[in-house]
């Protein structure tokens, strides 16, 4: 018997690539497993494209740069990032991954963090933005650092040294704090 899942348009979080240079394709892969709506930088075209993919939407333009059939340019705003959030909001998406080489702007986001569910990968880490009460199963040793100076309580963590705390065994990790949203780092 085989199991068939169906994925409903815009279930899956769209893929926005920023910047690819040095991310490793193993988890580019299962960024790519469900076939998201696939979003790239003009800067980042003709990479992605080299690699076989299809995409969907590019930002910005470059002269000169001929397009894959059926995709979609986006342009408006001055800043990049946020006429992508601004479009995936529009379009009815719940969730956006992003990968790009730094991930320390995502605290700034706060007004998208309301809106829409944001992953920053980067070559190194993910970053995202959790709510209180927010809970994951992680394996033992699996390690977490907060962005800023946050007040926390969690189940299952330990300090370790200076910013990494390491879940102490296999199991839920329970976050608690009073602010909007907590913004968690994870090794990748």
């Amino acid at each position: 018997m085989s199991s068939h899942h169906i994925v409903r348009e815009k279930q899956e979080p769209a893929l926005f690539i920023r910047e690819l240079d040095h991310f490793d394709e193993e988890y580019l892969g299962q960024l790519l497993e469900w076939s998201p709506t696939l979003i790239v930088s003009a800067g980042a075209y003709e990479k992605v494209v080299s690699l076989g993919l299809k995409v969907d939407v590019v930002t910005g333009s470059e002269d000169g740069v001929h397009f894959q059939e059926n995709t979609r340019t986006l342009n408006g705003r001055a800043e990049e990032l946020g006429a992508v959030l601004d479009d995936a909001v529009s379009n009815g998406y719940a969730a956006i991954n992003i990968i790009d080489i730094q991930n320390s702007y995502l605290g700034t986001l706060g007004t998208y963090l309301k809106k829409i569910n944001i992953v920053i990968y980067t070559p190194q880490e993910k970053a995202y933005a959790v709510r209180p009460g927010f809970r994951v199963w992680k394996p033992a040793g699996s390690v977490f650092r907060f962005s800023g100076s946050p007040r926390i309580e969690a189940d299952n963590l330990i300090l370790q040294n200076e910013g990494d705390f390491v879940v102490e065994k296999d199991g839920f990790v329970v976050f608690r704090f009073i602010d909007d949203y907590l913004i968690i780092r994870e090794r990748l």
